[in-house]
């Protein structure tokens, strides 16, 4: 409470011990933002979460320690947006992390709340129409054998908008799927067996010599930034140490970078909800490389300022609400196989 307390921008309305005084103070309080302690006496953060995307949809950020990346999935397929970890140590350095990361989230959902949350949760857990379904299932092999890739970077709210796009893509998706979630280490491996879990197509956190192959999503790890190289007559991953002057690892702009250089006009690069610029500079090279580039729209993102960074380029070819870009990622792929992508992206 006191580091949300030490911003003159934030109001800090209420406190609970528990489950059940949290519903109590939530009813009384209308707060526009709740931070979740999963680990509660009484009445756990899982029930109360229940019952607030139930009766009162709330942006919720969950507040969980390292260990219990599990838990925070669980959370976060329940209706929370975001998370922060608990330091391991009182250490200053952490704390002092820990309280810009949580004001920075604070303050970028300062916006998600009412009718744009509303639409937030109808579109993040619509299911896929027969029409859509039938539409990806045509998307095979490509005209000319080539492989494909599609670079997604998301941050604040990203893992239900990766798993709404993911759950879209067909088992016979003719490119490859490159992930970068902004996210700490040891949450990338559990984000991608949750997902594993729930889609049509394979998921795993990155290893380099990782091959890029059809139909495959590779998750960057959450303290490496993910690149490309050639391997004979593939190209597979490489993962890179961040350097000490990078602002966000794992980095977007390294991923759709090497993406563009390896893949040229076989690329797409997609920005969906996060703080920051990070995957502005990934999109420029992808559309100078010939690629084609979505950004997610203000109407669904949690927080715009990803997306909006990459829009201010002009070099994003579509602007969609999330439910609308799985099915045009899967449109400019099949147009690839036809051999239209380039006359329809110019």
């Amino acid at each position: 409470m006191g580091m949300l307390e030490s911003d003159r921008d934030i109001e800090v309305v209420g406190t609970a011990k528990d489950g059940v005084e949290a519903i109590e103070k939530t009813v009384k309080l209308r707060p526009d933002i709740i931070t979740l302690d999963l680990e509660m006496p009484g009445m756990d953060g899982f029930s109360f979460l229940r019952w607030l995307v139930r009766e009162r949809p709330t942006p919720v950020i969950v507040v969980s320690t390292h260990g219990n990346a599990q838990n925070v999935f669980k959370a976060l397929d329940l209706g929370a947006l975001d998370f922060i970890t608990k330091p391991s140590a009182k250490a200053l350095h952490e704390l002092r992390l820990i309280r810009h990361e949580l004001l920075e989230k604070v303050r970028g959902m300062k916006d998600m709340r009412g009718e744009k949350f509303r639409i937030h949760r109808i579109f993040s857990k619509t299911s896929l129409r027969d029409d859509e379904t039938r539409d990806s299932q045509v998307i095979q092999t490509d005209r000319d054998g080539s492989l494909g890739v599609v670079a997604i970077c998301a941050s604040t709210g990203g893992p239900p908008a990766v798993q709404k796009i993911l759950t879209m893509i067909p088992p016979d998706f003719s490119a490859g799927i490159l992930i970068t979630q902004h996210m700490p280490k040891g949450f990338t491996a559990s984000f991608a067996e949750s997902l594993n879990r729930v889609v049509r197509i394979g998921v795993r956190e990155a290893s380099t010599g990782d091959i890029v192959e059809s139909g495959k999503a590779l998750i960057c790890p959450g303290d490496f930034h993910m690149a490309l190289m050639k391997n004979g007559k593939r190209v597979s991953v490489i993962l890179k140490h961040p350097r000490s002057e990078d602002r966000y690892t794992p980095s977007a702009d390294v991923m759709m970078t090497s993406a563009a250089e390896h893949f040229g006009s076989a690329s797409i690069g997609v920005v969906l909800t996060g703080m920051g610029n990070d995957g502005t500079r990934g999109v420029v090279e992808i559309k100078e490389k010939g690629g084609y580039t979505i950004a997610e729209s203000e109407t669904t993102a949690v927080v715009f300022g990803m997306p909006h960074e990459a829009i201010k380029t002009g070099k994003v070819d579509r602007v969609l609400p999330l439910h609308e870009i799985p099915k045009e990622i899967v449109r400019v792929m099949k147009d690839r196989k036809l051999g239209v992508w380039k006359k329809n992206s110019q």
